[in-house]
């Protein structure tokens, strides 16, 4: 019989194309990746890996094993949410992947109620944006992802994920007191504007880069209190979503944008793992989130 662990050793490999990745995605080292991976060539008799360079590639065995394994360990998950509905217990371990603003404006209070609501679960965090916060969860490396998916990108969910939709959140242009924009305004009026955005690569960035092809940001912040300093030292503008936004400084003031730049708040699990107690509970937990913030 084929041993699950060093079917998730390979699984990883083939993920993440080299050992010392598939040891920091399985929270082991490199050199147990490598045992495991030789343990179960012996057991297959076959050659599953074979170098390439300085990393690893899959033989066609290795290829056609790893696809296998994939399945297979998407049903010992399934089989493990099952068994968890049953006792109808929420315990074990809950890894949630989310973007930045829903770490500060979500998560702690839905953390918090989990914890005081069910102290036999534990629960970890990872900051991450929605591409990689995707990825982690197809993976089988976290459990739950709070996600902001701009219609405009719209993000693409892999096969096996599912997710329900917390809520909305609009998003506003912020502009210096002295700007020459007031009351409300259109995305294309603001085109030659000096802009300040996220950095390349989020998913922010990559929303306004296509609601005005060809705008290319002068500066590039990872945060969006930093995005409100420059706006207030009257170095550009910015779209903020109010999720994201703080309690606005000197200097600065808010121009409605119409049509309003909205963004879809969700959170998004495997479908193996829909029976699980713990997604339930922590579903509950972000909606009552979602809920608080709205009302307040």
């Amino acid at each position: 019989m084929i041993d699950l662990g060093r079917l998730r050793a390979l699984h990883a490999v083939a993920s993440y194309k080299t050992v010392l990745a598939a040891g920091d995605a399985l929270h082991c080292t490199p050199s147990a990746v490598s045992q495991q991976l030789a343990k179960l060539e012996r057991e297959t008799g076959a050659t599953l890996v074979e170098k390439d360079g300085r990393g690893l590639r899959l033989t066609e065995a290795g290829r056609l094993l790893a696809g296998h394994a994939e399945r297979v360990l998407a049903a010992v998950d399934e089989a493990e949410s099952a068994l968890m509905a049953h006792r109808d217990t929420v315990t074990g371990r809950l890894n949630v992947a989310a973007f930045a603003t829903a770490c500060r404006a979500l998560l702690p209070h839905a953390l918090h109620r989990l914890a005081g609501e069910h102290p036999q679960l534990s629960t970890g965090l990872l900051e991450v944006n929605p591409h990689e916060g995707l990825d982690a969860l197809h993976r089988g490396h976290v459990d739950l992802a709070v996600l902001d998916d701009w219609p405009e990108v719209a993000l693409r969910y892999p096969p096996g994920v599912t997710y329900v939709e917390l809520g909305w959140d609009v998003a506003d242009l912020i502009v210096p007191s002295g700007h020459r924009l007031t009351g409300t305004t259109s995305l294309a009026r603001c085109r030659d504007e000096r802009w300040i955005a996220a950095k390349a690569g989020d998913i922010c960035h990559e929303w306004l880069t296509r609601v005005l092809p060809g705008v290319q940001p002068d500066f590039h912040v990872g945060e969006f209190e930093t995005e409100l300093t420059l706006i207030a030292a009257g170095l550009g503008v910015a779209i903020i979503p109010r999720l994201a936004r703080p309690r606005l400084p000197d200097g600065v003031r808010v121009v409605r944008v119409t049509p309003e730049p909205r963004r879809r708040v969700v959170v998004a699990w495997r479908e193996a793992s829909a029976a699980r107690p713990a997604i339930k509970a922590a579903v509950r937990a972000l909606q009552s989130a979602w809920d608080r913030l709205e009302s307040s």
